[in-house]
């Protein structure tokens, strides 16, 4: 990851830089934050930490304003608490103290660039589609990704990369449905300065940043029928336009794109271009679910318990029997994403000497799928809730009971619009404009989840 340090850490920069490419991490430092916004546009950087002593306000405003989508972390002295304070409420995501501690600032880093990308397995599903992966990596052949929402698309498309002839070179990972369609081109291609509001110098845009490396294309499907024309000019030409530029540029980026949805059916509906599928897909990788690899539950499960157990420094305690076969006979809706978060709250509500079937929360199944008398218990007890609801809506519009599902659905996902939708059956586009219209109504709308990026529209 890049690491870009704006200021001099009240003179511990040096430590910060050791510490942070002890952990991999590539650092270029500026003196100011005009010449760190010039870092930014022309080279990009994956995290950046301020010393709070600079305009930290001034540099998140610039951000916004020239449309660049950082994570900003402020650094000072242990001591001064307002200035944590002043640095939390102009924006920053974190506050440091310094002397830099080592594990904290790995711990960052580790949050932000999501380090932990090994990919557990046990079943024998899950290695055939790993063997095609490691077959296909090496070639600069474009891959189409698919399978259900939290499945690991993106962990499956870094193994590519890092098997791949270009694993020296950057993975950039763009996430096509959690930027705001009139942000996705200037974040895809980049624009010249003057191209639009805020466009006050030139920045690169991903294809750049990824030049001689590989390019993800997150959740392809959410992207503007009007943009993938020029994706696929970019493909075909191996050169890119920046937003108001009339010079070409050329670029050599291996591209991956993933989705949940069937992009055959989405070819048909006239939402995405047949010539553009055509291009992404020389190669289709279909990720089985966590359902269809069932010997993968119980060893991702213990994988997962090891890891927050070690993370919030509680005791270590196994998976009662009781657990793991109620996990075993759970639908997982979610897949991998929905397990883990099953067993992160597991390991902070467990009590006893092994983690038993009162620390674990399922959600999603119908009654009937799921033969554990406590699951069937909550799902009776959902459905009484809805028919309670339901008696409700009486005299409601239309609208107005859409506008209540699509709302308490968000407070449900904590927020993340992503999951929302596939919940709901809708795009996220869909999702973001009816949340949009819902904020000018000055309804209240649950704020985006932390790793969910939503600017200038919700």
């Amino acid at each position: 990851m890049r690491l870009l340090i704006i200021g001099t850490l009240d003179g511990q920069i040096g430590a910060a830089s050791q510490i942070a490419m002890a952990r991999g991490a590539k650092v270029r430092q500026a003196e100011d934050v005009p010449a760190g916004l010039e870092v930014l546009r022309t080279q990009g950087a994956d995290l950046v930490m301020i010393d709070v002593k600079r305009d930290i306000k001034g540099l998140i405003d610039s951000l916004e304003a020239e449309r660049i989508i950082v994570p900003v972390v402020a650094c000072g002295i242990a001591s001064d608490a307002s200035a944590a304070v002043r640095a939390i409420k102009a924006g920053a995501k974190e506050y440091i103290p310094l002397p830099p501690d080592a594990e904290l600032i790995a711990a960052v880093i580790a949050a932000v660039t999501q380090e932990s990308h090994n990919i557990i397995f046990k079943d024998p599903r899950m290695g055939q589609t790993l063997k095609l992966a490691e077959q296909v990596a090496n070639s600069d052949a474009s891959i189409m990704i698919t399978g259900e929402s939290g499945t690991g698309k993106e962990l499956i498309a870094r193994f590519i990369h890092n098997k791949s002839k270009r694993s020296d070179k950057r993975f950039v990972a763009v996430n096509c449905a959690a930027i705001p369609e009139n942000l996705l081109e200037s974040e895809l291609f980049g624009h010249e300065k003057g191209a639009f509001t805020g466009a006050v110098a030139r920045r690169i845009g991903k294809f750049e940043e990824a030049q001689g490396g590989t390019l993800l294309l997150d959740e392809i499907s959410e992207m503007d029928v009007r943009l993938q024309s020029k994706l696929l000019r970019a493909i075909q030409e191996k050169e890119i336009d920046r937003v108001g530029g009339n010079q070409p540029v050329k670029v050599d980026v291996r591209i991956l794109a993933t989705s949940n949805r069937n992009m055959e059916d989405e070819v048909h509906k006239g939402t995405f271009r047949e010539d553009l599928y055509y291009r992404l897909n020389v190669v289709t990788l279909a990720l089985p679910a966590l359902r269809e690899r069932p010997l993968d539950i119980a060893v991702l499960a213990d994988h997962f318990v090891k890891r927050y157990t070690e993370a919030n420094g509680l005791p270590s305690r196994p998976l009662s029997a009781e657990v793991r076969q109620m996990l075993s006979r759970h639908h997982w809706r979610g897949n991998v994403r929905e397990l883990e978060n099953t067993m992160h709250r597991a390991v902070l509500l467990a009590s006893g000497a092994e983690i038993g079937s009162e620390a674990i929360v399922l959600s999603g199944s119908p009654v009937g799928t799921n033969s554990d008398p406590m699951v069937a218990q909550a799902a009776n007890a959902a459905a009484s809730v809805m028919g309670a609801r339901g008696s409700n809506m009486v005299g409601k519009t239309v609208a107005e009971v859409e506008r209540d599902l699509i709302i308490d659905t968000l407070s449900h996902c904590l927020g993340n619009r992503t999951h929302a939708a596939n919940i709901l059956g809708i795009s996220i586009r869909t999702l973001r404009n009816k949340l949009k219209q819902y904020n000018d109504e000055g309804i209240d709308v649950p704020p985006p989840a932390g790793g969910e990026i939503e600017r200038a529209m919700i």
